[in-house]
């Protein structure tokens, strides 16, 4: 049997496009077999209210009614051939008046001749985390098997391969139940997925297809969805195992075609078993951490790992900035490290973007501006080939101030000094965003949004966060790793000197907040690890830098409220998937 595995990417609702894609691939009958997509490959991932909303399940059933006329007139010309497709969408049922009374999470099954028809309906609906299926779906109430070719095949839809003690039931257990009492074997097990990346995720992915393969005794093809969803990436990587390896593996970050015969179940050696695990199933995992063993120090991204993420950033900016219909970036540069990353990660974006794409960097100075800053930030231009402009804040911010004081009667200094300069910045690249149609790329790291050290409406602005889901060591990892790749096309000096926001004389970030290399380790415990203030200071950290710390994630929520999307590269992200309350007690020792 030749097993086909569609690793693709559509926006959410382009029925068309889907459409299109499957009567072009499907017209000529080469592609024999059978054919997997990904979950809800017929709508998109994730869906949250759309699902609801009534234009999009009118457009959606009339696609369905659509495919299956095709299936009944076209497709029904390879009726004699060997080939069925199993595809990922919804059913609805609906009251009287319409409105949805169920919703389900199904595999369709489209054969040439025939009408699609929902033969699975997924049973383990996850809420944690980015995760909410329980508010819109209604779970499956059991195992189901498709014969083809005389191959039994057991169906799974993502989180059923992935029980724990969060659920009730285990599909995995229920599938081997349903084979042994009906006195067959299966041939293949199939999981349809729309799994979001993080760093590590696809080693768990793996790891849990070997361990089912091995349980049930046959091959296990596992299809994922690819491609940016606001800030969710879908990275792909489709796999199939025959049970001792994982067999082939498709691209990361781009649509592929997996084509291969079945292979067969290979028993693992003493080295290859692998037993159905539980516990590491769950919410759990979302909290996985890189802290070492110590939680004094946080490790450093290896090279490889560098690699994905810069990937995973690039795609994330490209399908965000392509589903919005631009083409123009703006990037307000500060001749610091986080601004300067991301302009080159747009500019990554720009050598392989297969569309034209138009960016600029805008250096803004201040009073507090040292020349160094546009030193660097003109030779990081030089290096980039990108325009560099000036645009001095110095007069506004004076008249500002000074307007400020004539009308209030009072000095106008300190923070609220501080901040209008920020606020300026934000206005001003908005202005430049407005008038060429462009796109503002937020350039804050998880260390500033952790604890607030950003100014709202000011630094904290923009349509994307790049790099809102990496400490600020990471950053610098980022950077030295890239240097290490593209002959030093970061000047040395950005990355040695120390960090800035330059809003005051002599303003340095370790005058308001640890050094990063302190700060970091403690917000990933804290955040990722869920440690107490108290697990950290008996680990070692200070007391008064882990109270101070905590205090400011606690009463900064109202800024990331605010925040713009974050592309998520870690298991655990701001954002999305973490929900607290603005107004709260801060819980410390």
């Amino acid at each position: 049997m030749q097993l086909n595995l569609h690793q693709t990417h559509h926006e959410i609702g382009d029925f068309e496009g889907i459409f299109k894609y499957l009567t072009t691939t499907f017209q000529d009958g080469r592609l024999k077999g059978l054919h997997l997509f990904p979950e809800l490959f017929l709508t998109g991932y994730p869906l949250q209210d759309l699902v609801l909303k009534k234009s999009f399940i009118e457009d959606y059933l009339a696609f369905i009614n659509d495919l299956s006329v095709w299936s009944e007139r076209q497709f029904k010309a390879q009726k004699n051939e060997s080939i069925a497709l199993l595809l990922g969408g919804l059913t609805y049922q609906f009251d009287t008046m319409g409105i949805p009374l169920q919703i389900e999470n199904v595999i369709y099954l489209l054969e040439p001749g025939e009408k699609i028809k929902a033969i699975y309906t997924k049973q383990l609906l996850p809420n944690y985390d980015l995760y909410e299926e329980k508010k819109y779906f209604t779970p499956g109430s059991g195992p189901a098997i498709f014969s083809f070719e005389n191959k039994t095949i057991g169906l799974l839809i993502c989180e059923d391969m992935w029980f724990s003690h969060l659920h009730e039931i285990d599909p995995v257990e229920q599938l081997k139940n349903h084979l042994e009492n009906n006195n067959m074997h299966c041939d293949l097990v199939i999981n349809l997925s729309a799994s979001p990346y993080h760093l590590g995720k696809q080693e768990q992915r793996m790891a849990r297809a070997m361990e089912i393969s091995q349980y049930l005794q046959c091959p296990f093809a596992y299809v994922n969805r690819v491609g940016a969803e606001d800030e969710i990436i879908f990275d792909g990587q489709s796999f199939v195992s025959d049970g001792a390896n994982i067999v082939v593996v498709a691209k990361m970050f781009k649509s592929d075609l997996l084509s291969l015969p079945l292979p067969k179940f290979s028993p693992p050696n003493k080295d290859q078993i692998r037993s159905l695990t539980i516990n590491s199933n769950s919410w759990n995992t979302i909290f996985n951490t890189r802290l070492s063993a110590d939680t004094l120090k946080l490790n450093q991204l290896k090279n490889e790992e560098c690699h994905e993420i810069i990937e995973a950033l690039i795609l994330g900016i490209d399908d965000y900035s392509i589903k919005n219909r631009i083409s123009k970036f703006s990037i307000a540069l500060s001749g610091g490290m986080d601004s300067t990353l991301v302009l080159v990660i747009l500019k990554l974006l720009k050598e392989r973007a297969m569309r034209p794409i138009e960016l600029e960097a805008v250096f803004m100075p201040g009073f507090f501006s040292s020349s160094l800053s546009y030193d660097l930030s003109y030779d990081l231009c030089q290096n980039l080939g990108i325009k560099l402009t000036s645009f001095p804040i110095k007069f506004i911010h004076s008249a500002i101030k000074n307007a400020y004081q004539d009308c209030f009667r009072d000095k106008f200094e300190n923070l609220a000094d501080e901040n209008i300069q920020s606020r300026l910045r934000g206005a001003l690249i908005y202005a430049r965003s407005n008038a060429v149609g462009s796109m503002v790329l937020n350039t804050s790291n998880k260390s500033e949004l952790s604890v607030g050290y950003s100014t709202l409406y000011g630094d904290s602005v923009g349509a994307l966060s790049v790099l809102g889901d990496l400490y600020k060591s990471e950053v610098f990892n980022l950077a030295l790793y890239i240097n290490q790749q593209y002959k030093n096309i970061i000047p040395k000096e950005i990355i040695s000197r120390a960090p800035s926001a330059e809003l005051r004389e002599n303003q340095e970030d370790v005058q308001s907040l640890p050094p990063y290399e302190r700060l970091d380790p403690i917000l990933e415990a804290l955040l990722s690890l869920r440690f107490s203030p108290l697990d950290l200071i008996k680990k070692g950290h200070r007391s008064e830098e882990v109270i101070k710390i905590n205090h400011l994630i606690s009463i900064s929520e109202y800024k990331r409220k605010q925040f713009c999307p974050i592309i998520k590269v870690k298991p655990k992200s701001f954002g999305f998937g973490y929900r607290v309350p603005i107004s709260k007690k801060t819980f410390n020792p």
